[in-house]
């Protein structure tokens, strides 16, 4: 089977399924696992070269609508009358919906069962060490600096947040994105400031732009230098590793509680 998957999750789902081998074509951001950085390149994920992805001759191309804009490349597929199915995975649930989802289209059902109860399986280990710790800190998830966006209640962080023995600020603002102001979160006073902004890697996040924000100094979180600088491969994509996330997330917060799990 040729697959080709148009954005990075979705290329973890099939590398969590098994099917890497199978993939003939990825867009420019998939670099998990390593070997897809050997595949053709096809644009990045909101200008996919549908060109290109039609002289690969797939049998399935995976799309998903987690990435905003991600419409524009599905009326393309449908126009080239190219085979396609489309994700949209906003919790942890969904995630664990679309590895059958994609074992299904894939000739490998009973296999993405297994892998959907295995990956169940690790929530729940992660469910039980979350509920023997002794205190729940409330963090601030920054996706981008400026202007400032968080997650609110309606995202996969707010989840990953309880899996690691923590909670969300913006748990109760129902939406899956917020767009904020530095003042706001200032107000709500978080115990950690966890900054995972979208498509930077971690070496490019430079910690002390939060330190230089107007009265941020008296922040908890920054005085006494609680700001974690987290890989956005592990926090910021619907895919099963955001499980590898809430895991070393719960081994800085709880070390106690969670050092005996491992994935």
């Amino acid at each position: 089977m040729r697959i080709v998957s148009i954005c990075p999750s979705n290329t973890e789902v099939v590398d969590y399924l098994g099917l890497t081998s199978f993939l003939v074509g990825v867009d420019d951001f998939s670099d998990f696992p390593e070997e897809v950085n050997t595949l053709p390149k096809l644009g990045p994920d909101l200008s996919i070269n549908m060109d290109k992805v039609e002289e690969l001759q797939p049998d399935l191309i995976l799309a998903s609508l987690s990435v905003p804009g991600m419409e524009k490349n599905i009326e393309e597929l449908k126009k080239r009358s190219l085979p396609y199915i489309v994700t949209d995975p906003q919790s942890l649930d969904d995630i664990a919906d679309d590895l059958l989802t994609v074992g299904k289209a894939c000739g490998i059902e009973n296999k993405a069962k297994e892998m959907r109860k295995e990956f169940r399986e690790k929530i729940t280990l992660l469910e039980e060490a979350a509920r023997i710790t002794d205190s729940a800190p409330e963090l601030y998830w920054e996706w981008w600096p400026k202007p400032v966006f968080t997650p609110g209640r309606i995202n996969w962080l707010t989840e990953l947040s309880v899996l690691a023995g923590a909670r969300n600020i913006y748990r109760d603002v129902e939406l899956a994105s917020i767009q904020t102001d530095w003042a706001d979160v200032h107000s709500r006073n978080p115990d950690y400031i966890c900054l995972a902004w979208v498509g930077v890697r971690r070496e490019k996040v430079n910690p002390a732009v939060v330190k230089k924000r107007a009265g941020w100094d008296t922040l908890q979180a920054v005085a006494e230098d609680r700001i974690l600088v987290l890989e956005e491969e592990l926090y910021c994509r619907p895919s099963p590793r955001l499980l590898e996330g809430a895991l070393k997330l719960g081994k800085i917060l709880h070390p106690d509680q969670y050092s005996h799990i491992k994935f």
